[in-house]
C-alpha cells in the first residue's frame, strides 16, 4: 500500500508545479494547478509500477482486454482513491488554499467511449487491478472521441468532443513500441524454403503509436496498462515534391486518411465509406495489439507453442474480431508455424464476450470491402470458413440452411459473431437470461455444435467508483454501520440489511439522498435553468437513446398523467421530476425525434401554470461518465423498461440499486437477477415476460392498431404526436406516430403502457409510506454487492482466463 505524509506531498505538490509552469503556484490558473496535480500522482503510480516491475513475476499470466471503447470518466480521483491518499492530498492542497474538488471537477472526462460497454471495460480494468491480476486494456486513442451533444431548440446537435485540446495528464506516449498495421496492396505467394509462403506488398502501411495509462488497483500497489493506439503516418515529414508540383490534394491525402482512423468513436457507417473507416478502425486497432503483445512476450523468453499457457486475449464484443485472424497471420506468416499449431494456439487464446442480440450489432461486412482492405486476413478467414464448414457439412449433410447460417462466410458478407464463436475457446452472455437466449435462440446452432463453450458472466460495476467515490455520504454511512471490510469485499454489503426497519438508520439514508438531489437540483438549475423541487420523486432513466429501451414508453406514460392533469389539477399524486440524458447516434433518425419530443413535452409540461408544478421533465445534455456521478446518487426511481430479451444485462440499472435507487423494471438483462436478490417486494415489475415477447416475434398475433382503437388514453396521446400539441409543425413527430402504429410497435410500447401505469401508481402509493421506501432502499443497497465487478472479474479469472492468483478469492 502506498504511504506519503501531508508534508511532503505538499513538497512533491510545490516542486511539480514549479517543473511544469515555472514559476510558484499562487500565480497559476486552475487548469495549471490540475495539471500539476493530475502529473504528480501520475508520477507516484509511474514509481509503484517500476518497483512492482523488479520483483514481478513475468511468468504470471496475462490478460489483455480488447475493447473499442473505454469509458474512464475522470481519473483524478478514483486514482487519489485507489492510492489511499485523498484525504492527506485534500487536508495538504487545503492549506495551500487550494479546494480538491474543484480540481477535480475541472478535469476533463476522456471521450473514449459511448456507453455501457465502455464503461463496462473500464469497471473491469479497475476491478482487474484491484484484485492484483496482471490484465491490460487494448483499444483506440480517440481524438474526438463519440461527440459532445449540444441540445439546441430541443435537439440534438453534435460538435466534436475535443477532449484532448489540453493535454492530458494520465497519458504517456510510448512511440518505441509503436507497430506497422498494413492496408490494402496484394498477396504475393510463393515457395521459399519448401514452404508456401504469402508476401504482403504494394500495402499502405499506417503506424500505430501506443499511449499508456496506468490503471492502479485498490489500496493493493497493483498496476495494469491501458494502451491505446494512435494513427499516424509512417513518416510525418511533408511531401514537399509533390506540394510544390501544385499537387496539394496529395500531399495531405494520405496524412488525413490515417489520421481518420483514430479521430471519432463509431464513424456514421450508413454510407461505404464510413463502413470502411469503421473496418479499418477494427483492423488497426488489434493488429498493433496483437502484434505488441506477441512482440513482448517473445521480449521476455516465451515459446509461442505456449503461447495460451501465459497469454488470455479477451475480446468485448464483435469489435475486435480480427484478433483472430490476425493472431493467425502472425503465427502463419512470421512464425512459420503449422495451420494446424497456429489454430490450436489461436482457439486456445482468444476468448469472446457476446453483449447483445440485436441483429444490427452482429457486425458484418461486405466480402469485396474486406477483400480489397484487408487481402492477407481475407484469405486466413476464408480458410477458417473453409475448414469450418467442412466440419459442419461432416455433421450435418446435406442440411444447407444450417450450414449457411452458421458459415462465417455466406450472402456476399463475413459475419464477424460467427467467426468470434469459430475462433475462441470461450463465448460467454452477460446476463443469465442474456446467454440462455444465446443459447436456445439466437446462437442455438453453434451451443448445440459447441456445448462447451457458452457461460454466463453477469456484468457488474466498480463499489469504488459507483458508491464509495460518486456518493461518500452512503459511503460514510455503511462504514459507520457495518463496518469497512464491504470495501475489499463488497458482498459484505449484505450485513446492512439487519437495519432494514432501524428508522435512524432510514432517517439518515433520507437525508442523505436529500443532499444528493439538492445537489443535482443545483446543477439543473445553474446549468438549464429549471428550478426543482428536491422533495418530489426524482425518475430518472439515463442511457443511450434507442428504441428498444423504450424511452418512447415514458415520455408516454407522462404525456397521459400531463392529460390527467390538465383534466384535473387537484389530482393527488406526488409531485415528480422526469430526468432524461443520453445520446442518439448521429445516424439514427427515430433516436434523435425522441429527444426532441422529450424536450418538447418538457417545454409544455414545464411552462403549464395548470399542472402546478407537480410534474417537470428535464433532459440533461452530453451524458457522460462525470455527469452520471451527480445523477444516479440522486435518483429515487431507476427506470429499466426495454423490451423483455433486448437488454443483455444493463449496469445502470447495478449503479442505481447500489445507490439506493428503487428499481421499475420488466423482466430483462439483470433486472432478473435484482429481483432474485431483493425479492419482488422490493422492485417495481411490469410487462410482458420472455415467453410472451418471444412468442409474438415467432407466431404474430401483435396489433397496435388494436390497442389504439380500444384504449381511449393511448389514442389520445399517438393523436398529440400529429395534431400540433407538441410542435406547431404537426408532422415533426410523425416517425414516432409510425414507429408505433404503421410498423406495429416493434418493441410492444402500447402493449405494456397500461401494465406501465400501474406500476408508476404502486411507486407513488409506495412514496408515501417514507418508512417502508427506504426500508426497500436499505434492501437493494444491501443487497447491491453481488452486483461489483469484482465478482464478475473473479468469475472471468477463474471460469474463462484461468489466471491462478492469490489475490483473486471468492468474492
Amino acid at each position: 500500500m502506498f504511504y506519503i505524509d501531508k508534508n511532503t506531498f505538499k513538497e512533491d505538490y510545490l516542486e511539480k508545479y514549479i517543473e511544469l509552469h515555472g514559476e510558484e503556484f499562487k500565480f497559476g490558473n486552475m487548469r495549471q494547478k490540475y495539471e500539476a496535480l493530475g502529473s504528480l500522482v501520475r508520477d507516484y503510480i509511474t514509481k509503484i509500477k517500476i518497483e512492482n516491475n523488479k520483483t514481478n513475476n513475468h511468468d504470471n499470466k496475462q490478460v489483455y482486454y480488447f475493447s473499442m471503447e473505454f469509458l474512464l470518466g475522470r481519473l483524478l480521483g478514483s486514482n487519489l482513491l485507489n492510492l489511499g491518499i485523498r484525504d492527506i492530498c485534500k487536508e495538504g492542497l487545503n492549506e495551500l488554499g487550494i479546494d480538491l474538488d474543484e480540481l477535480e471537477s475541472f478535469e476533463q472526462d476522456q471521450g473514449l467511449g459511448n456507453g455501457g460497454l465502455g464503461r463496462l471495460a473500464a469497471c473491469f480494468l479497475d476491478s482487474m487491478a484491484s484484485l492484483n491480476i496482471p490484465g491490460h486494456g487494448c483499444g483506440i486513442r480517440y481524438k474526438y472521441g463519440f461527440f459532445e451533444q449540444k441540445i439546441i431548440n430541443g435537439s440534438q446537435v453534435e460538435a466534436p468532443e475535443n477532449w484532448l485540446k489540453c493535454e492530458n495528464v494520465w497519458e504517456i506516449r510510448k512511440p518505441s513500441n509503436s507497430q506497422i498495421v498494413r492496408f490494402g496492396g496484394e498477396v504475393r505467394m510463393e515457395k521459399i524454403n519448401g514452404r508456401l509462403s504469402f508476401i504482403h506488398i504494394n500495402y499502405d502501411p499506417v503506424l500505430a503509436v501506443p499511449y499508456d495509462t496506468l490503471i492502479i488497483g485498490h489500496e493493493n500497489s497493483a498496476v495494469n496498462n491501458l494502451r491505446l493506439w494512435s494513427a499516424e503516418p509512417v513518416s510525418n515529414e511533408f511531401d514537399f515534391s509533390s506540394f510544390s508540383r501544385g499537387e496539394y490534394l496529395k500531399a495531405i491525402e494520405y496524412k488525413n486518411s490515417v489520421e481518420a482512423i483514430s479521430n471519432v468513436l463509431y464513424p456514421d457507417n450508413t454510407f461505404y465509406e464510413g463502413q470502411m473507416l469503421r473496418l479499418k478502425q477494427q483492423y488497426f486497432f488489434v493488429s498493433a495489439g496483437i502484434q505488441s503483445i506477441i512482440s513482448n512476450f517473445k521480449k521476455h523468453g516465451g515459446d509461442i507453442f505456449n503461447l495460451n499457457e501465459s497469454i488470455a486475449i479477451h475480446i468485448n464484443d464483435t469489435h475486435p474480431t480480427l484478433a483472430i485472424p490476425e493472431l493467425m497471420r502472425i503465427l502463419l506468416d512470421e512464425e512459420l508455424l503449422s495451420w494446424e499449431d497456429a489454430w490450436r494456439i489461436t482457439t486456445s487464446t482468444i476468448s469472446y464476450t457476446n453483449h447483445t442480440i440485436m441483429a444490427e450489432a452482429l457486425e458484418k461486412w461486405p466480402i469485396e470491402m474486406f477483400k480489397k482492405l484487408l487481402p492477407r486476413i481475407y484469405m486466413i478467414v476464408n480458410e477458417i470458413n473453409e475448414r469450418f464448414c467442412k466440419d459442419l457439412w461432416d455433421k450435418y449433410t446435406y442440411q444447407w440452411d444450417k450450414i449457411s447460417r452458421m458459415a462465417i462466410m455466406a450472402d456476399g458478407y463475413i459475419r464477424m459473431a460467427n467467426l468470434a464463436i469459430v475462433g475462441s475457446y470461450s463465448v460467454n452472455g452477460v446476463a443469465k437470461l442474456h446467454t440462455e437466449i444465446l443459447k436456445k435462440q439466437v446462437m442455438s446452432d453453434f451451443y448445440y455444435f459447441y456445448p462447451n463453450k457458452f457461460n454466463n458472466k453477469t456484468n457488474g460495476i466498480t463499489h469504488r467508483r459507483w458508491l464509495i467515490k460518486c456518493n461518500p455520504q452512503l459511503s460514510n454511512l455503511l462504514k459507520e454501520t457495518i463496518g469497512d471490510g464491504w470495501v475489499k469485499h463488497p458482498t459484505d454489503m449484505e450485513y446492512l440489511y439487519k437495519f432494514k426497519d432501524d428508522e435512524n438508520i432510514k432517517d439518515r439514508l433520507a437525508l442523505i439522498k436529500k443532499n444528493n438531489k439538492i445537489a443535482l437540483s443545483e446543477f439543473i438549475k445553474n446549468n438549464q435553468g429549471i428550478n426543482i423541487d428536491t422533495n418530489s420523486i426524482f425518475d430518472v432513466q439515463v442511457k443511450r437513446i434507442h428504441a428498444y429501451k423504450r424511452q418512447v414508453l415514458n415520455v408516454l406514460r407522462i404525456m397521459n398523467l400531463y392529460n390527467q392533469l390538465i383534466e384535473n389539477p387537484n389530482l393527488d399524486i406526488e409531485p415528480r421530476t422526469f430526468i432524461f440524458a443520453g445520446k442518439a447516434a448521429p445516424g439514427y433518425y427515430l433516436a434523435k425525434k425522441i429527444i426532441e419530443l422529450i424536450n418538447a413535452i418538457a417545454t409544455k409540461i414545464n411552462n403549464d401554470r395548470r399542472v402546478k408544478d407537480k410534474i417537470k421533465v428535464v433532459f440533461m445534455e452530453n451524458y457522460r461518465t462525470s455527469l452520471a456521478e451527480i445523477i444516479i446518487p440522486a435518483a429515487d426511481i431507476s427506470e429499466q423498461i426495454s423490451t423483455t430479451t433486448k437488454e443483455a444485462s444493463g449496469t445502470s440499472n447495478m449503479k442505481f440499486m447500489m445507490n439506493g435507487a428503487i428499481t421499475v423494471a420488466t423482466l430483462d438483462g439483470a433486472n432478473i437477477e435484482i429481483k432474485d436478490q431483493v425479492s419482488e417486494e422490493n422492485i417495481i415489475i411490469f410487462g410482458l415476460t420472455e415467453k410472451e415477447v418471444l412468442d409474438y416475434y415467432s407466431k404474430g398475433g401483435y396489433s397496435s392498431y388494436d390497442i389504439y382503437n380500444n384504449d381511449i388514453r393511448i389514442n389520445r396521446i399517438l393523436n398529440d404526436l400529429v395534431n400540433g400539441a407538441y410542435c406547431n409543425d404537426k408532422e415533426n413527430f410523425r416517425a414516432i406516430y409510425n414507429h408505433l402504429l404503421t410498423y406495429n410497435d416493434e418493441f410492444f410500447d402500447l402493449r405494456d403502457f397500461d401494465s406501465f401505469v400501474k406500476a408508476q401508481d404502486r411507486v407513488d402509493k409506495l412514496y408515501r409510506d417514507k418508512s417502508k421506501w427506504y426500508s426497500m432502499s436499505i434492501i437493494n443497497i444491501a443487497k447491491s454487492g453481488i452486483f461489483s465487478s469484482d465478482r464478475t472479474i473473479y468469475e472471468y479469472a477463474k471460469g474463462i482466463w484461468d489466471v491462478p492468483n492469490s489475490s483473486c478469492k471468492d468474492k
